[in-house]
């Protein structure tokens, strides 16, 4: 699956290494990620799709947020991982 815009990713390298982010932009082999928290909107983290592995494809308003180049917060990003987190256990559980 190739790893675009607004796309869940989860980091397989590095310090983050297991964290969840959102993809808020890509550029040929490195993409910009951010989770709201550790790494704001502000100033978000360059790594190389290499060492991301694709979770799932953002569906929420957020992503339309991102695709359509509209500004988004910090908080809205923090509340999107956190409901997909909540939709993922609440799957594991039953």
């Amino acid at each position: 699956m190739e790893i675009a815009t607004s796309n869940i990713i989860k980091s397989d390298a590095g310090r983050d290494s297991g964290k969840l982010f959102v993809v808020t932009s890509t550029d040929g082999e490195y993409l910009w990620l951010v989770d709201g928290k550790s790494r704001k909107v502000e100033q978000p983290k360059r790594k190389k799709r290499k060492h991301v592995a694709f979770v799932a494809e953002g569906t929420t308003r957020l992503a339309q947020k991102i695709q359509h180049g509209e500004h988004i917060t910090n908080s809205e990003v923090r509340r999107a991982l956190a409901e997909f987190r909540e939709d993922i256990q609440m799957d594991q559980e039953g």
